[in-house]
């Protein structure tokens, strides 16, 4: 690992002081008693290297230039924020802010509430394209962190699985999310250095292509519909339904392995001990 937590070319969270960082995002850190009164706001601070990284990327994001942005001198952020790591980490925090309308959070439904999930999380990626360019395998966990999971774990705990279970249900959706953002990314770069559209690229490859398909070798491919590669396809939507059926089979299978028996057990019919012999309560017979 290189200096200032990165790897390979990649930022990592949790990287600075962690103490810190956890003081500044819960608020239960000192301030300053001495000293000229601060022209700024950490929440000011912050929000300016959110606004730098999504306009220009990760890699622009340094002290000095957040002061640039800010109009002040690069010591003075130090009275706000130790530094760069540290800061990476608020950046974090601020950007996963969780809506407060409960109506966003689906219908009450744990897979509406998955649902949701996905699609907020391909939204913020979208909207903050350097998240990807960070390893955020040790996050440091400030409120807009827990409120988000908080709001999440309280809709799905009716799926009825373990708890370990239900945060695994919820990687499965972050990790599917995640793929599939890199992807969108890679395109868009793509499109941006090549100067061609994807409908472009694909069009530039066609006669190479329908003469291979028509050579025989490809079968298979040769008989595929005609909008099989279409990009109309939601292969997004798609995926996400796909692991939410998945689940709702495991929920539903589950439910049915812990429900009681609905018939009631065989009670034997009242009656005479045949197993004993005759019955010796009976009258006797009388002889004809």
């Amino acid at each position: 690992m290189t200096s200032g937590g990165q790897t390979s070319g990649r930022e990592t969270s949790g990287s600075g002081d962690i103490t810190r960082t956890l003081d500044l995002l819960w608020g239960t850190g000192r301030r300053p008693s001495r000293g000229p009164k601060p022209g700024l706001t950490l929440e000011r601070v912050v929000e300016a290297a959110v606004e730098l990284a999504d306009r220009e990327g990760l890699g622009a994001l340094s002290m000095r230039r957040i002061a640039t942005e800010l109009g002040t001198g690069t010591m003075s952020l130090y009275r706000y924020v130790p530094g760069k790591a540290e800061l990476l980490d608020l950046m974090l925090d601020r950007v996963q802010r969780a809506s407060e309308d409960p109506a966003d959070f689906g219908d009450g439904h744990w897979r509406s509430a998955l649902e949701v999930l996905g699609r907020s999380t391909l939204a913020l990626y979208r909207r903050h394209p350097w998240l990807l360019e960070v390893n955020q395998t040790r996050p440091i966990l400030g409120p807009s962190a827990l409120d988000g999971l908080e709001k999440v774990m309280s809709r799905i705990r009716p799926m009825g699985l373990s708890d370990p279970e239900l945060l695994s249900a919820i990687t499965a959706i972050e990790g599917y999310v995640v793929g599939a953002a890199r992807t969108q990314l890679y395109q868009q770069e793509a499109e941006h250095t090549s100067g061609l559209t994807d409908a472009e690229f694909w069009e530039a490859q066609q006669p190479a292509l329908e003469k291979a398909i028509l050579s025989g070798r490809y079968p298979v491919l040769a008989s595929l519909a005609e909008d099989t590669f279409s990009f109309d396809f939601d292969h997004f939507e798609f995926g996400l339904q796909r692991i939410l059926d998945g689940l709702e089979l495991f929920v539903t299978a589950r439910a049915a392995k812990a429900a009681p028996s609905s018939a009631p057990p065989s009670v034997p019919a009242a009656g005479p001990d045949r197993s004993a012999g005759p019955d010796r309560s009976a009258p006797p017979e009388q002889p004809s």
